[in-house]
Formats: C-alpha cells, structure tokens, sequence
C-alpha cells in the first residue's frame, strides 16, 4: 500500500575537524561544512556535539572561554549560509549568565529557530555543564518536525520514544563517542541503541560523531544515518553521510499492527517484588 503521507528528505551528517580550544577556527570549519547546502533542497544537516569548542576540556574555566550565546552572531551567521529548505544542527557550549550548558543550535537561513540544552549529562562534563530541564526537544522546521537529543540522552529509550510520540519525524543527534571495546564485527554499542530506537518508533535518526582523537580521547566514528526500520543506511566517508530518507507518520506494521495504536501504557509499570 503506497503511504500518501510520505516525502523523501536529504539527510547529511558531517563531521569535520574540531580542535579544542580553536573556537575561530572551528567556525571557520564548520562554515566551510555548510557552505555546499545553500540551494533549494528539503535537506537536514547535522554536526557534532560542542562542534564550536571541542569537547575534552581541561576546567570549567577553559568551557567557559570557549562559550557562546545562542544570540552570538557568530553562530547566527552559520544559518546564514543555508538555502530556504535546509536546516542545519550544530552542537555549541552555551553561555547564559553563571551558568555553560552543552546545547545544539537549529539553524535556518533565517537563523536560529530553538535551541536544546542537553539533559543527561556524561562523566566530567558533570563538572562543566548544568543539566537541561527537557529530554529532547521537538520544533517544527521546513523539514518536518525535528526531534533533537545529545549525545548521552539517545541512551535512555524514554527520549527518543517520547519524541516519536509526540510527533517527530526524524531525529537530530549530534554526538562525541569516545571509542569503547567491542566484539570484532560488532557495531559501537550507541549505533545498535540508535538503530533500536529508530526502529522501535520508526524514527529516522541521523547522526554527527567526531573523528579522530582529542587529549588522549579516541572518538568513535560513528556518522551514520539510520532509517526508520532501523538500518544504517550510510556510515562516513570522508566526514560525511548523506543518504535520502523517506519521512512517514504512519506507524502501522502490515494490516493488523500499528507501533503506536498497539501500546498498553497502563500495562507499563513496575512489577512488585
């Protein structure tokens, strides 16, 4: 049965060199990334977390000196270089009064429609950031209703659930992954925890990670965009995924099933002992 609701979107995650410390040149980096989607294309684009800083910071006092706010025209002018169609996620450290949040910015050519402040807050950056007060965030843009969550919050099935349900489309996640052992063959644990979310909701996710390394931290690599049966559908290749998505709010699974019809939330509950 053909979907009359569905319509097919460019997906691009980028990833490219982010030192830390070197906000100018992170900038200038990241202007040069968004530089080719200036034309008319529905198309999503999405960088990394803290993409203007860098990540592995020493203190508190060198995130702070690295630190934007969401007015700054510097990151406003990001948006700048995108066509009307196209909306860009970029991972920032937000200044605001005393307190640094790790945030990522959704740009347009009109520039900044929303920012989100991420809310699970991993390792040291407990010592850096204040916890936002939302899991995720849903706004809507020229390219459907955007869910965006970092990083670590992807990890707790209540965000990008609680997303889907509210009407997401797809999924903006911007990311670090530090690099951790697995079975050889095996994808990076966060890939397959996306891969199940995404599916689980039918929920296109696309995915910004760094490369490389940082101060002794060796990133993941995981670029990727995943479809909304949960299938990697292009991984990184030179800093860059891109693979074309088809956004659908039908959630049913042949002609007796629906994802979200099918839910028993008052079934939902702990188990007594």
């Amino acid at each position: 049965m053909v979907d009359p609701s569905a319509r097919a979107l460019e997906a691009v995650a980028v990833s490219p060199a982010v030192e830390v410390g070197d906000l100018d040149g992170n900038l200038r980096r990241l202007a040069a990334a968004l530089d080719g989607f200036g034309d008319d294309h529905a198309r999503l684009v999405v960088l990394p977390e803290l993409a203007t800083s860098g990540y592995v910071f020493r203190d508190r006092a060198e995130a702070q000196a690295l630190a934007l706010t969401r007015d700054d025209q510097r990151l406003t002018g990001l948006g700048r270089r995108l066509g009307s169609r196209t909306i860009a996620v970029v991972g920032f450290a937000e200044s605001d009064g005393d307190d640094l949040y790790n945030s990522a910015a959704v740009l347009s050519s009109d520039g900044i429609l929303a920012v989100y402040r991420k809310s699970h807050l991993w390792a040291e950056e407990k010592r850096v950031f204040t916890p936002g007060t939302d899991a995720g965030m849903l706004v809507d843009t020229a390219v459907g209703r955007l869910g965006v969550a970092i990083c670590y919050d992807n990890e707790f099935p209540e965000v990008p659930r609680a997303l889907a349900l509210a009407g997401a489309d797809l999924l903006a996640l911007p990311v670090n992954w530090p690099l951790v052992p697995r079975p050889d063959g095996e994808r990076a644990p966060e890939t397959i925890q996306a891969m199940a979310s995404a599916r689980s909701s039918r929920l296109p996710t696309v995915i910004a990670d760094r490369r490389g390394s940082e101060r002794g931290v060796e990133w993941t690599g995981g670029t990727a965009v995943i479809d909304g049966s949960g299938w990697v559908v292009a991984e990184e290749r030179d800093g860059v995924a891109a693979a074309s998505l088809k956004l659908s709010a039908d959630k049913a699974l042949g002609p007796h099933n629906d994802l979200f019809a099918d839910r028993r939330p008052e079934l939902y509950r702990p188990h007594e002992s």
